[in-house]
């Protein structure tokens, strides 16, 4: 069967990263429509969107996905108002009563569960499919085994997973510790991370003498989960009979989306194509997917129950590879393109552009113009409005230009 590749879409810029970098399709919301509190969109912003994914004949999702208090409770007729103006190819629901609400109010837009549910078994899914959903989110803790069976179960509903990106300590998400340490809810879309922290004890009648917390020896960062990265095992996630792949990711950089998207599209294409063809290619996959920040690897539940070796407990950094400098706006006639700077480079320096259809090409950075057309040695500020000249390569508009540690 051929699956949907779906990215996430932090901005209307990584919206359109992941549609040209190979998505079938995107997940994007407000933030006072769904768990997405740091979006960068706004309602136009949306708008805009969605004609851009459906121009490219793409689908995008919006996410309802909150779970509600009473207060939010009042403000669901004005959501779902919007949510029918915009007409996305699906609504993505958490909150029973927020699903009962839509089915009601909104009878022809798609229904699709949340990983927020937990839904980790066949009967869950047979629950939500007598509700009226079209496609539930399975949770991360279920294995290829449990996918086989759902299936099985339930041959006639759209299932969907993570498979890739980063894992939570706690079951599909759920997780307390952010709005009890910081005041900033997880189930509301604020999670602040707090199981990447380092942690240490401190004993009662010692105040103020901070005794780390040790595991074998291997550290003290205790809840600290590697990132699910399934590339490598295409076929097993095709043959579990589901509809749409899902990347985790709202928060990354566009470069994040666009080697994600373009790393998993050119995989299972080529597994479609010919199995040979995925074994061959799998040193590039491996290496591109390396290429963006990650926190080391794992399997995930997808095999069996993780042991010791899914969590990390010797550091909380990440994997960093190459950095991300910005993306292509438009170019000029002399070749000279347009970009917001996202971290620091030089005249001088070899960068690399990435582009949509595999290629990577080493150029050197000749010229940098300031908005004002003035000469600059090196750009230490992030966010400029740049122009540059490269040798060595043409970029075009969506592009990405990124430089190797």
């Amino acid at each position: 069967m051929v699956s949907e590749l779906l990215l996430p879409a932090g901005s209307p810029v990584k919206l359109k990263t992941a549609i040209l970098y190979g998505a079938d399709a995107v997940y994007a919301g407000t933030p006072d429509m769904s768990l997405r509190t740091q979006s960068q969109f706004s309602l136009d912003d949306i708008r805009e969107g969605i004609d851009f994914v459906h121009a490219a004949g793409k689908k995008i999702y919006l996410t309802l996905n909150l779970y509600t208090h009473n207060k939010d409770v009042e403000k669901l007729p004005h959501f779902v108002d919007t949510l029918r103006r915009l007409k996305p190819d699906g609504v993505l629901i958490a909150d029973p009563g927020v699903f009962l609400y839509l089915k009601e109010h909104a009878p022809e837009l798609k229904r699709f569960v949340s990983t927020q549910a937990n839904i980790c078994s066949y009967q869950t899914v047979k629950f939500w499919q007598s509700l009226g959903a079209d496609l539930c989110v399975l949770g991360r803790e279920v294995s290829f085994a449990e996918m086989a069976e759902i299936r099985r179960q339930c041959p006639d509903i759209m299932l969907e997973t993570f498979v890739h990106g980063a894992m939570c300590m706690s079951y599909s998400g759920r997780c307390l510790l952010s709005n009890f340490l910081v005041g900033r809810d997880a189930n509301q879309g604020a999670c602040t991370h707090p199981c990447r922290w380092k942690y240490a004890v401190v004993e009662e009648k010692r105040p103020g003498e901070y005794l780390p917390v040790y595991e074998n020896e291997r550290g003290t960062y205790i809840f600290n989960s590697k990132d699910l990265c399934m590339i490598e095992h295409i076929p097993d996630l095709l043959d579990a009979g589901i509809d749409s792949f899902k990347i985790e990711g709202r928060m990354k950089t566009a470069l994040y989306v666009a080697t994600v998207a373009r790393t998993y599209r050119k995989a299972v294409d080529d597994y479609l194509e010919d199995p040979k063809l995925y074994e061959e290619h799998m040193p590039w996959y491996r290496t591109q997917i390396a290429s963006c920040t990650y926190r080391q690897f794992t399997t995930g539940f997808f095999y069996g129950r993780p042991d010791e070796n899914t969590q990390i407990y010797d550091n909380n950094t990440y994997v960093k590879e190459y950095t991300y400098l910005g993306i292509v706006g438009e170019v000029d006639a002399e070749g000279r393109c347009r970009i917001e700077q996202r971290n620091k480079f030089s005249v001088g320096e070899q960068i690399e552009i990435m582009k949509p259809d595999g290629q990577n090409v080493e150029v050197t950075v000749k010229r940098i113009l300031n908005e004002d057309g003035e000469e600059q040695e090196s750009a230490p500020h992030s966010k400029q409005i740049l122009h540059i000249e490269l040798e060595g390569g043409r970029a075009e508009a969506y592009d990405i230009l990124r430089r190797k540690e």
